[in-house]
């Protein structure tokens, strides 16, 4: 379990949490003495993955493109 100064820690702190999130406890520690301790949330359960419910597979490539319909209407055209 390493110990590491508060300036250290605010200078790497991005590596400190990857180092924590791998499973390894970090002590942080202000003029010597410790303060905390950075430490990995458990993960619950199974990872999430998406249902896949409405079954897409292909997307137009014009699908985002504008439809005059809908513009028409949006400005008062569309009768």
């Amino acid at each position: 379990m390493p110990t590491v100064n508060l300036y250290e820690a605010k200078t790497h702190l991005s590596a400190l949490v990857e180092q924590a999130a791998a499973g390894e406890e970090i002590i942080i520690a202000k003029n010597g003495v410790p303060k905390v301790k950075l430490t990995p949330i458990p993960q619950t359960g199974p990872r999430r993955v998406p249902a896949d419910t409405m079954k897409i597979t292909y997307i137009a490539d014009d699908f985002d493109a504008p439809d005059d319909d809908i513009n028409d209407a949006a400005e008062g055209k569309y009768s």
